[in-house]
């Protein structure tokens, strides 16, 4: 979930003036859903759960999401695009804000899993709740799309190994360590660091994730904490929503240090569509109106409505670029030439951003997207892998970890009583 793109920002896009079309690859197109009728199309994170929390009074029924919310709505996700899109399984996120209270993030993550399950319950015929990778596939043979839960931030569980056992049984099957800020036990990329990785707590909470069969996904987390987590893991890690910071320089990506361990780690990276992690262009403008917000804050204090005035001035000489789906291709495309086709998947973020890439503005892009891959070399086999199978392979390995480790007792660590440094 990110919200760095503002509205003033997405009108800078309509302002800046039309984009070319692609030319359609309709015949690549239905090649692609051809594959997604046996293969399912797993997305890694989508936050339905939290954009109806905010915009429709957290009420799956609402609005309808038998219809098509293209137009009537700002809403990426709906029943006829996720089918227009091949969506076969779909990680719900259940974010909620890292400048909660974890005991107040705590309670809200939980009403976001029971929104989860009102969605699926609102349209049984559409959704099925799925907790393993066999429910993935038999959801997905019925024709019906398997829902999945994951929990973005750790500071969800409020130190609490017991609360982590809890939202495992509510059905979450991965958490992402951090968000946006350094936790009491991890750090974060793109906040100080506490920690130079993960805590004595932190590995301890990664433990306790193996045991139970809870994916860790290092989306959100330091190259530091990366690393850690992957060296304490016995289990296969994901990133459920980050591209490659090679190519585009943001912090929230994944450095090749990082994808250059994951065939020995056995995991996936699933690449997301923000447009500020996947065009470096977009990053350096939102870099710079950031600065410009800042500077001029400090040039008038108290005075919002001189920083707004002058914000929209540098932006009208400053328009926003827009990423395009050409620039998901290249992150696609280098995570597997680095880590290798085993380790990459997709993780979109609809629902969780503003904006989006020209050409992926909906559930319903992702033959489009296939069908660019394939334009590139792809093949049929390496379609499945991206789309479902190594997530699917993940899953199955994560699940058997837990198995190996049926036998022990739960974990009775705890956070120590002096916390984190200041």
């Amino acid at each position: 979930m990110i919200r760095t793109v503002l509205l003033t920002t997405v009108a800078a896009v309509l302002m800046a003036g039309p984009v070319l079309a692609q030319t359609p690859d309709t015949a690549g197109e239905a090649r692609a859903r051809r594959f997604l009728e046996r293969t399912p199309l797993i997305d890694g994170h989508n936050d339905l759960p939290w954009a109806l929390r905010q915009n429709h009074g957290n009420d799956p029924h609402a609005v309808d999401l038998t219809a098509n919310l293209d137009a009537s709505t700002e809403l990426h996700t709906d029943i006829p695009r996720l089918r227009a899109g091949g969506v076969g399984g779909q990680f719900w996120s259940v974010y909620v804000p890292a400048t909660m209270s974890p005991p107040d993030a705590a309670v809200a993550t939980f009403e976001q899993i029971d929104t989860v399950k009102r969605i699926v319950a609102a349209h049984p015929d559409v959704f099925e709740l799925a907790t393993t990778a066999d429910d993935v596939q038999r959801i997905h043979r019925r024709g019906r799309i398997a829902s999945l839960i994951g929990m973005e931030g750790g500071y969800s569980i409020d130190d609490s190994l017991g609360l982590l056992r809890e939202f495992y049984d509510s059905g979450a099957r991965y958490i992402t360590l951090t968000h946006s800020k350094t936790t009491t036990w991890a750090d974060s990329a793109t906040d100080a660091p506490k920690w130079g990785g993960l805590s004595p707590f932190g590995e301890d909470v990664v433990r306790e994730m193996n045991r139970l069969g809870m994916m860790v996904d290092l989306s959100h987390v330091s190259e530091e904490t990366m690393l850690d987590a992957m060296g304490v893991s016995d289990a296969p890690v994901i990133f459920s929503h980050s591209s490659a910071r090679a190519v585009t320089a943001h912090p929230r990506n994944v450095p090749d240090s990082v994808l250059r361990r994951m065939p020995e780690d056995g995991g996936v990276v699933m690449v997301t569509f923000v447009p500020g992690f996947v065009s470096e262009t977009v990053r350096a403008w939102n870099s710079a109106r950031a600065a410009e917000d800042a500077r001029l804050k400090s040039l008038h204090p108290g005075d919002p409505a001189a920083v707004t005035a002058g914000l929209a001035a540098w932006q009208a000489g400053h328009p926003i670029p827009v990423a395009t789906i050409a620039d998901v291709v290249a992150h696609i495309q280098h995570v597997r030439d680095v880590a290798g086709i085993d380790h990459v998947g997709l993780g979109g973020d609809f629902d969780g951003v503003d904006a989006l890439p020209v050409g992926l503005e909906g559930v319903d892009a992702y033959p489009r997207l296939l069908a660019a891959l394939m334009a590139n070399g792809w093949t049929e086999a390496d379609i499945r892998k991206l789309a479902g199978e190594n997530v699917l392979r993940v899953m199955r390995a994560v699940e058997a970890v837990a198995a190996g480790k049926r036998g022990e007792r739960p974990s009775l660590a705890a956070l120590p009583a002096d916390g984190a440094p200041e």
